[in-house]
């Protein structure tokens, strides 16, 4: 029944499952190669998770590609992906498709449009261009392999890939799962690609939401939801620096959030898997040191412009206005104390909360208001060198399925691009192989 199938209906060379960055960028290198390609997504609208992406303006990219940006159990195997397509091939690839880079913030390069929906567009329409089917709503019930009857075809283990979807059914040579990982699941990103690899005999290293808001127990004097400052964050498991980063703080109902702490989001996720201690270290004055702080707040104190104030009007326009009875409450410093009656300890208890101000941390946001997923296919299981599986000859994997993770700022999107490009690449080396030894057996 299967040979029936199979022999009547239309194999691919390369089947793509999921339609977002990654297996965008697989399917137009691998069409680009003259593979006959087709991508198949579960969403009524491909590549909705871009349009979100930069506060929906897209860093695609950035030139600062230190390995430190990414997060893998071995460094190495990210450096290898993105040796093959680097920062600049992105750049000059949406550049052929009319994506004129635009520099901010130092490093990051985003579509000089600013707007995220630009880049979904050009990839989608080199997706036309290049004549690719694209199959929307595409429900995808299992995908395994299937022996192979028909000769036109020589691969090694006499199997192709069979995709099954409600109301038909995909054959393929090879096949690249790129269906992201949970988060953002309004966008697409449900799992359903873990369930696809795990059937197939892949190991799954738990997902968890990374970039992620962090919800806190501010125990006695809960910090003021609105406000947003710059702040350096140290972050403490079981009593141990795991990692600082320095950024914009906001604050919220139910924790704090910003970009600070997104970047230092999966390592909160996997210490509260692994039932650590977290704690934030918050300093309000960064660009200070402690005893230039010191010194700073005795001027303010002891200037003539404060002599008739109390404290806490005496901060006014050197923090938020709703900060300082939270720094002041957590010093001990009554709001009502002069400023000619504050003295030396009042400022270093001052000074201490604003340099050091400490945040127990519960969890995390759900998946939904995640911007990534840390976690995936476990690393060990795929050749770097092509993003082939070393389980499933034929299975590739690109994106966020893989268990790589990384910073904002681009960094992520070009993991995406780089392990995409890679992919389809193998793949098509691999397919073109097994049809020259086809055509070989065939002369002799």
């Amino acid at each position: 029944m299967v040979y029936n199938n199979i022999l009547n209906q239309e194999i691919y060379d390369i089947a793509i499952v999921g339609a977002g960055a990654a297996g965008l960028m697989a399917a137009i290198t691998a069409a680009r190669m003259g593979m006959h390609t087709i991508v198949l997504e579960h969403m009524k609208e491909p590549a909705k998770k871009i349009l979100s992406t930069g506060n929906g303006k897209c860093n695609f990219t950035n030139t600062d590609q230190n390995l430190e940006s990414y997060y893998c159990a071995k460094p190495e195997f990210v450096g290898t992906v993105l040796a093959q397509f680097s920062c600049q091939s992105a750049i000059q690839f949406f550049q052929e498709l009319g994506i004129d880079p635009l520099q901010k913030n130092g490093t990051c390069i985003y579509p000089e449009s600013e707007q995220a929906s630009s880049v979904r567009s050009v990839l989608l329409s080199e997706i036309q261009r290049l004549k690719i089917p694209l199959v929307t709503s595409l429900g995808i019930r299992s995908i395994q392999t299937v022996p192979l009857p028909d000769t036109r075809f020589h691969i090694p283990t006499g199997r192709i890939f069979e995709i099954q979807a409600k109301e038909q059914t995909i054959y393929s040579l090879s096949c690249i799962l790129a269906t992201g990982g949970k988060s953002a699941k309004k966008t697409g990103s449900d799992g359903s690609g873990y369930l696809y690899a795990k059937n197939l005999g892949h190991t799954l290293q738990n997902p968890l939401p990374a970039l992620v808001p962090l919800q806190a127990d501010f125990e006695e004097w809960k910090l003021p939801p609105g406000v947003r400052i710059g702040v350096r964050a140290r972050l403490l498991l079981d009593g141990k620096q795991a990692a600082q980063e320095c950024g914009e703080l906001q604050i919220t109902d139910y924790g704090i959030s910003g970009i600070v702490m997104f970047q230092l989001s999966r390592f909160v996720s996997r210490a509260l898997e692994a039932k650590k201690k977290v704690l934030v270290c918050l300093d309000f004055k960064p660009n200070l040191h402690r005893e230039e702080l010191e010194q700073l707040l005795n001027q303010r104190f002891a200037s003539a412009y404060h002599a008739h104030k109390t404290v806490s009007e005496c901060l006014l326009g050197f923090l938020p206005d709703k900060l300082i009875s939270v720094i002041l409450n957590r010093a001990q410093v009554k709001l009502s104390l002069h400023c000619t009656a504050c003295k030396k300890h009042h400022v270093q208890a001052i000074a201490g909360q604003l340099k050091n101000f400490i945040v127990c941390i519960t969890g995390t946001k759900n998946f939904d208001a995640s911007q990534v997923t840390t976690g995936g296919i476990l690393i060990q299981e795929i050749n770097a060198q092509t993003m082939e599986s070393k389980r499933v000859p034929f299975l590739y994997f690109a994106g966020e399925i893989v268990d790589v993770d990384a910073k904002c700022g681009g960094y992520n999107l070009q993991w995406a691009w780089s392990s995409g490009y890679v992919a389809a690449k193998a793949a098509a080396h691999n397919i073109k192989k097994a049809c020259s030894q086809t055509n070989k057996k065939r002369k002799e």
